[in-house]
């Protein structure tokens, strides 16, 4: 009888948040794994996941995400964080914040501010606004192999 080995899955640095491959039923947030403004801030979509297993993440420069998401390019996810759902359908930067208003129950008092009628464009102005600031309010992580990634030279402007 041949033994069967199990292999373990992939190790990937996801910043201690939970894995697809642990929640494969969660909506799936791509976030800039390089930027410590945006860690903090799925980490705090982490906490609100109060019931838990609402979300995995990912970080943009895993390579799994090329493998399941080729129709984002890298400079779309450079440019916003983008939540996957369960159907398949991207919903980026603002729209992703009102989209999760919606989906986590501790976000439900904050749903109708961002959901009044006419004001979606002004929620994805102040996310992009945000987003292309990033790496000044908080910088990037401190691996000096982040560079080798081309990561180092985008959103520095105004």
């Amino acid at each position: 009888m041949a033994k069967t080995a199990t292999q373990p899955l992939p190790q990937h640095d996801n910043d201690g948040l939970p894995d697809p491959a642990e929640l494969p039923q969660a909506d799936v947030v791509i976030y800039d794994g390089d930027c410590n403004f945006c860690i903090g801030q799925v980490k705090n979509l982490h906490r609100l996941d109060c019931c838990g297993g609402r979300l995995s993440f990912l970080s943009l420069h895993d390579p799994r995400v090329g493998e399941r998401y080729p129709d984002l390019t890298k400079q779309q996810m450079m440019a916003q964080m983008y939540v996957v759902d369960r159907q398949g359908r991207r919903h980026g930067g603002g729209d992703a914040v009102r989209y999760l208003s919606r989906r986590l129950p501790l976000l439900w008092p904050v749903a109708p501010i961002l959901h009044v009628p006419g004001t979606a464009r002004l929620w994805r102005w102040g996310y992009n606004q945000i987003a292309k600031r990033r790496y000044r309010l908080a910088g990037k992580k401190s691996d000096t192999t982040v560079c080798k990634n081309d990561s180092c030279a985008v959103h520095f402007g105004d």
